[in-house]
This record gives C-alpha cells, structure tokens and sequence, in this order.
C-alpha cells in the first residue's frame, strides 16, 4: 500500500496497443511522477469490469503532479490532481 507523501512514478504502458482494453489513466501521465495524496479506498478493476470479468478489489489514491513537470511551461505552479488504482504506481 502507498502511503501519504510517497513519491511514484505512473507506469509507462500501453495496453491499448495490445488489443482491446478499458484504461482509466490518462495518456499524459504515463511515466510520469507524482505524489500521493491519500488513499481513497479499494475498488473493483474498473479495467476488468467494463469486460465483464472478474475484477479484484484495488487501491484507489489521489495522486497529485505539478504542472509544469507534465507540459513544460513556466505558468505559476499548478497542481493536477487524479484518481489512480495502484496496478498503474510504482514506488519512486
């Protein structure tokens, strides 16, 4: 389990060009950094659930990135903030 503060890295994958699939992680986050901001609860797969498959229960967290870090600009800091299972976080 992720814990406030940690630091984790948004997996750099691409299961769309594997065939068909269900992702709720947005493109530009993918290998990205961010930080945890709390847990939000545990959740069936949303990614197995939208095949009617049997989906097991996974961590749900608000992760938060700064703006700049994804998109490069200078624009006084901003913060996104988005709702990522833990199948998609890796330990910075």
């Amino acid at each position: 389990m992720m814990k406030a503060g940690q630091r984790v890295l948004v997996r750099n994958d691409w299961p769309e060009t594997r065939g068909p699939c269900h992702i709720r992680t947005p493109h530009y986050l993918r290998g990205a950094t961010g930080t945890v901001l709390r847990h939000l609860g545990d959740f069936p797969n949303p990614e197995d659930l939208a095949f009617g498959r049997h989906a097991k229960h996974l961590a749900l967290y608000h992760v938060s990135f700064d703006a700049s870090s994804l998109w490069g600009d200078r624009k006084p800091q901003a913060e996104i903030l988005v709702e990522l299972y833990e199948s998609w976080l890796e330990p910075v």
